[in-house]
């Protein structure tokens, strides 16, 4: 598969099946992603991966645990445009494509919740960060990140990057041992996309070249 190929096919899958995913693929696909970008070869990802039964005996741990108030935003409050639109028609598209109507908050909600299953993954991975390190590194974090999935993708593994866990930083950490001078940035949910899941056909919209892009003359 051509990087190209790899990017168009990346998508964030919210259904998958039950068809295991190796421990000695991940390790195998982690390595290989170690060579993203690192400012100064910092290498700041720390990364705990859930296979196996670890996954079984997490989603027990998880399922009654509260969520807290996120080490981060997420999206900055009152969001300015376009970021604004941006976010609410890929909303709208998501939901649309499940056939959740625009005023059904239950089932929207019911959706939003499928995250804490990792919808339905058979594996994942935490990604922490020391609290030390600054944007530049979380910078390094997202070129780790992006250099896993499209690797994932080339060997059949199909991904979503979840910042949803932020919330539950607390009970993450307890469960997978990670020090309290690390900062958890993200889950990502690792297996194959269920191919008659209504869901994973959503693809999202990107702005046009030229919105965002100038070429200076």
């Amino acid at each position: 598969m051509l990087v190209s190929e790899a990017v168009a096919a990346r998508r964030s899958i919210r259904r998958f099946t039950d068809a295991p995913v190796p421990n000695d693929t991940i390790r195998d696909l982690l390595e290989r992603a170690a060579r993203a970008p690192s400012g100064g070869n910092l290498q700041p990802w720390r990364i705990y991966v859930l296979g196996d039964g670890a996954m079984a005996r997490f989603r027990s741990f998880i399922a009654e645990r509260p969520a807290t108030t996120g080490e981060y935003e997420i999206y900055p409050p009152k969001l300015w445009e376009p970021h604004r639109s941006n976010r609410f028609t890929n909303g709208e598209q998501l939901y649309a494509t499940i056939g959740i109507e625009r005023d059904d908050k239950p089932a929207r909600l019911r959706q939003f919740a499928q995250n804490h299953d990792f919808f339905g993954a058979p594996a994942a991975l935490f990604c922490f960060i020391d609290r030390r390190l600054g944007p530049p590194q979380w910078s390094d974090l997202g070129m780790f990140l992006q250099t896993f999935m499209l690797l994932a993708q080339e060997e059949g593994v199909d991904t979503c990057a979840q910042e949803y866990w932020s919330i539950h930083h607390e009970s993450v950490r307890e469960f997978v041992g990670a020090p309290d001078d690390e900062l958890l940035f993200c889950g990502m949910a690792l297996g194959h996309a269920d191919p008659d899941a209504a869901v994973n056909t959503f693809v999202s919209d990107r702005m046009p070249l030229d919105e965002w892009a100038t070429f200076v003359t």
